[in-house]
Formats: structure tokens, sequence, C-alpha cells
């Protein structure tokens, strides 16, 4: 009777988890993990330059609109004669439809000038506008270039996100696979302190010799296997903490995780706060925001603009210029009678050339809109089908965890059966490893329904 007692609260006491005992150790939540790869990771900073890179392409494209001041002088003496000394100026402003305005200054002066460069003793001054009635006056490449560097600003916004989205999800993806090596490993270490207890036990009942001594043997190998399940647990875990250190960096120095760090318990419900989403119907998620759509939008309004440049290079080129000149001694008096007269024009004849390129900027927006509505149909169609996936899991979690309840239960019975003397130890332990590889599944289980979520808020792409 003694012996049943003891063999009683040998069972009793080898289900407390060995965990009780120790101290807890420290914690790295899922949100502060996430805070640290959203500042410091090396690829979400290299997302930032994106964003600067654009900024500095906008600034060089109104640089085209910028002010030009040129200066020019040629001078030449040969055997004591002053051939020529010519300079001139001029202070040039482009405007947004082709329109230039000119101010100029010029000085000449040699024996051998030529007539037409002749200019006034103080030196001529003008100021006049050049208009091209044509090509280039309702678009041009100045004013494409510092469109196109507009949209392009945006596009780079919509793939700073795109990346910051693949990063946070490579990361939020190697914490739950580290929580999962660690509930593993921690699973593997309980039934170990089990079958190591069960088998200290099962010793002293050959002795007293209520037991045969078969059972020692079977106790042994339950123990062996559950320390080469432990190893490759401990293997595993090791492996999910080095990939975890890829995302952990403090500014530009890579840092890595203390082996006494465990991943949070509650962890999907730091996943849904941390990443900021509801599991919505596909019909409530405005798809119009995704970045990758309003990427490939903005490449279609950038294939517009290019599409609109081709079409004007269709019309002839026609500028006309006036340019008002008068001595500048006498800037005040105003003549009339005294300008010059610009007027420049060509077309080629058979415009292959242009046409070809007209017809070639369609051709890509055509099917880059084509790339857009397919983008589309299959943005909506994965969040669908991530959805029923995600509510799929649910319910096998729900029917593992009641397999689980009901193992738990097949074991505390087979248990007292070994107690009353009607059970082996080689049932006890097939009733124990069905628990093990029950839970083992229920694990895998909600690994997969966290992954699962960060899947959909990769594919749903909103950071905000």
């Amino acid at each position: 009777m003694k012996i049943k007692l003891f063999v009683l609260l040998f069972l009793i006491l080898c289900r407390i988890p060995v965990n009780a005992q120790q101290h807890k150790p420290e914690v790295l939540s899922f949100n502060e993990f996430l805070g640290y790869v959203k500042k410091y990771h090396p690829a979400v900073r290299q997302a930032d330059l994106m964003l600067s890179k654009a900024e500095t392409s906008l600034m060089m494209a109104r640089g085209g609109f910028d002010p030009k001041l040129e200066v020019d002088f040629n001078n030449k003496q040969f055997k004591g004669t002053d051939y020529y000394s010519l300079f001139n100026s001029s202070f040039k402003i482009p405007t947004w439809y082709g329109i230039e305005v000119k101010a100029g200054f010029d000085t000449n002066e040699g024996y051998y000038l030529n007539p037409q460069n002749k200019t006034p003793d103080n030196g001529l001054a003008s100021l006049g506008i050049t208009v091209p009635l044509a090509q280039g006056l309702l678009i041009n490449q100045r004013m494409a270039d510092l469109r196109i560097a507009k949209i392009q600003l945006n596009m780079s916004k919509s793939e700073r996100q795109l990346q910051a989205v693949n990063v946070i999800y490579s990361a939020a993806t190697a914490y739950i696979n580290w929580k999962r090596a660690n509930d593993e490993a921690t699973l593997y270490q309980e039934y170990l302190s089990f079958a190591e207890k069960r088998a200290a036990d099962i010793k002293k009942l050959i002795q007293a010799g209520d037991k045969a001594a078969v059972d020692s043997i079977e106790a042994r190998i339950v123990i062996k296997n559950r320390q080469l399940n432990l190893a490759e647990a401990q293997l595993k875990l090791t492996k999910s903490k080095l990939e975890l250190s890829n995302y952990l960096w403090i500014e530009n120095i890579p840092m890595e995780l203390r082996e006494s760090m465990i991943p949070e318990d509650d962890l999907e419900n730091s996943i849904k706060i941390a990443l900021n989403f509801e599991e919505t119907g596909v019909d409530q998620i405005n798809l119009d925001s995704h970045p990758k759509l309003l990427a490939m939008q903005n490449k279609i309004e950038i294939l517009g603009i290019e599409q609109k440049l081709k079409r004007n290079m269709l019309l002839p080129k026609l500028d006309v210029g006036y340019h008002y000149l008068s001595d500048a001694s006498y800037l005040n008096d105003y003549q009339t009678g005294n300008y010059k007269l610009e007027l420049k024009f060509s077309v080629p004849l058979f415009l292959r050339k242009e046409r070809g390129a007209l017809k070639l900027a369609k051709l890509k927006m055509t099917d880059q809109q084509l790339d857009l509505n397919l983008e589309r149909l299959q943005l909506k169609n994965k969040i669908t089908a991530q959805q029923a996936e995600i509510k799929s899991i649910q319910q096998q979690i729900f029917i593992t965890a009641s397999l689980v309840s009901d193992y738990e239960k097949m074991l505390q019975s087979e248990e007292r059966l070994f107690l009353m003397g009607e059970s082996s130890v080689f049932l006890l332990n097939s009733r124990e490893n069905s628990l093990v590889s029950t839970q083992l599944s229920r694990i895998a289980l909600q690994n997969r329904f966290l992954i699962s979520k960060v899947e959909l808020f990769k594919i749903r792409a909103n950071t905000e």
C-alpha cells in the first residue's frame, strides 16, 4: 500500500513543470523587437534613402527652370593689330510653357570686326522673348522631367513602404519561428524531466519486487529518446536565435540575442497591436491605397506624360523670337525700330521616328494598365485566400486543443491503471508519446496561424 501511495505521489509530482521552480527569464516582447527593426535595421534605412534619391532627382528637374547667366569673350591680337574683341553676355529665364525671356549686353570692336557684330561705343543692350508656337509650347522636355520627378517622389514613397513591409514581415516571421523553437525545447525539457523521474521511481519499484527488471530498460529508452529530441530542439532554438539576431541592430552595430532571452506568450494579441491591422473582409479593404498599386499607377502617369511628349514631337518646330535693341547709353529712349526678329521652322517629312516613338509609348501604357488590372485582381484573391487560411487554421487549433485535452485524460487514466498494476511502462509511454506528438502539432499550428496573420499584413502592405 505504501508503494502504491508512493507511485501515486510520483505520478502527481512528475506532472509539475520544472520551469515553475526556475527563475523567470527575461522576455523580449514582439513590440520592442519590432521597434528596433523599424528604427535601426539597414534595409529599412535603405528604404529611406530611396525617398532621398527621389527628392534629389526632383531638385535636379527643377534646375531646368533655373535662370542662366552666360558670358562669351573672344579677343584676337596679331602683330600689333587688334583683329577683334567680342564680348557677349546674356541672362536667360526659362518659363513653364517653353517661353524664354532673355536680356543681353554686347560690346564688340576691332579692325577686322564683322560688320554684323558692330555695336555702339557704349555697347548694345537687348531684351527679348522666344516663343515656341507649335512643338514645345504645351509640353516640352523640361516640363516633362519636372512632372515625372514629382510622380517619382510619390512612387518612391510607395516603394519605400513596400520595402519596409518586407523587412517587417521577415523579422516578424523570424520572431514567430523563435517562439516555436522555444516552445518545443521547453516541451521536450519538461517531458525529459518526467521520464527521468519515472525511471527513478520504476527502479525503486523493481527493487521492491513490484515491477519486472525489463521496465527499467523501457524507461531508459524513453529517456534517451527524450534526450535526442531535446538536443534537436535546442539546436533548432539556437539557429532561430541567430536568425532573429539578423534583425537586431543599434545604430550601425549588429546585436546578438542573449541566451536568457525568451519570447512573449501572448504573441497573437501583440502582433495585432504592433502591425496595426484588422482581419476585415476583402470588400472593406481599399485596394486603391495599396502601395504596390499606387506605384503601378504612378508608372502609368509617367508613361502618360511621355506619351504626351511624344505626341507633341509630331508637331513642326516653329519658334518666334523678338528682341528689342538699344544703345546702352540710351536705355530710356525706347525706339520701336530697333529690334531683332527670329523665326525658326523645321519638320521631318515622314515623321517615322516620331510616329514610332508615340506608338511605342501607347503600347507601354497599355501593357502597364493590364499589369495594374491583373495585380489588383491577384491582391484581392490573395487577401481572400489568406483570410480563409486563417479561419481554417483557427478551427484546426481548436480541434487540436481538444485532442490534447483528450490525450491528457487518456494518459491520466493509463497512470491510474499503472498504479493498480493493470498497465505497463510501455503503454504509459505510448500514451505520453501521443500526447507529446499532439502538443507539438498544436505548437506547429499556432506557428502557422501567426505566420498567416503576418502574411496577411504583408499582402495588405499597410504600415500606417
